[in-house]
Order: structure tokens, then sequence, then C-alpha cells
């Protein structure tokens, strides 16, 4: 067998447990500013759960949803809600529910490069992206147009 002559790994960027626990502070207190109670998740780029926070209040299957909505952003790189209409259904049931095209999922990325995902549902789509963005902020990862 030839030995490789390429480097063996690469280096990976990784949220600290730190990071994870602003963020859901900050999703938390945003979500609470607006009175709204939401469901937070956060994922890694292999779309393992990090963290998560279903604040009272919020509704209980929405947790299921910012799940895939943190899933989705983290797997495909982009908004949830970005997932093309016409591929939306599938998605979902080729996934069994694991990719959704609703709003508020956002690509967690550092440098341009993605580390993840967070995912927030309970309120309307604008208010769960609103959530996400000031999870972001608050740890200086890229902003998502």
């Amino acid at each position: 067998m030839p030995a490789i002559t390429t480097p063996a790994t690469t280096p990976a960027l990784s949220l600290t447990d730190e990071a994870i626990l602003a963020m859901l502070a900050a999703a938390q207190a945003q979500a609470a500013a607006m009175g709204q109670p939401q469901c937070i998740v956060i994922v890694d780029a292999s779309a393992v759960e990090l963290g998560s926070l279903r604040m009272r209040g919020a509704r209980v299957l929405s947790l299921r949803s910012a799940r895939a909505k943190a899933c989705t952003a983290a797997s495909t790189g982009q908004r949830s809600g970005a997932v093309p209409e016409a591929v939306r259904e599938t998605m979902a049931l080729a996934t069994g529910g694991g990719i959704t095209g609703l709003p508020g999922g956002l690509p967690i990325r550092f440098g341009g490069q993605l580390v993840g995902g967070i995912g927030v549902g309970s309120g309307s789509g604008a208010q769960d992206e609103e959530v996400a963005r000031a999870a972001l902020a608050a740890v200086g990862a890229d902003p998502v147009n």
C-alpha cells in the first residue's frame, strides 16, 4: 500500500462550551426582550446537538422544528428558510424531518468556516431569525445575509 503523500488531517474550528452557553444566553435574552418564549438548538457542523433550551411557555413541538432548522443550516451552510420550496417536502421526507424549509435556522461561521448551525422556533419566522442573529452576534460569528 502506498504511503500518503499529503497531510492526513486538516485543522478544524469548533465551538467552545463557553461560546455555546453565551449563544444560548443571548438568544434567551433576545426572546425575553421580545416577549416571545423560544426553543433554541445549537449543533456542530456534523449536526450533532451541542446545546438546547426550551424557554417556559415555548411550544413543545417547536423544539423539534428548532433542531431541524439548526441541522438544515449546518448541513446546507444556508439559512433554513433558503431551502427551495420545490424540494422542501421531498427533503423533509427523505431525512425523516431532519431538514426543513422553515425560517429560523442560521449557519454558524467564523472567518467563512462553517462550524455549525443554530435553530430557533416558537415565534414567527422573523422572530426566530432575530433571536438566532442575536446568538451569532454574541460570539462574533459571521453575520448571515
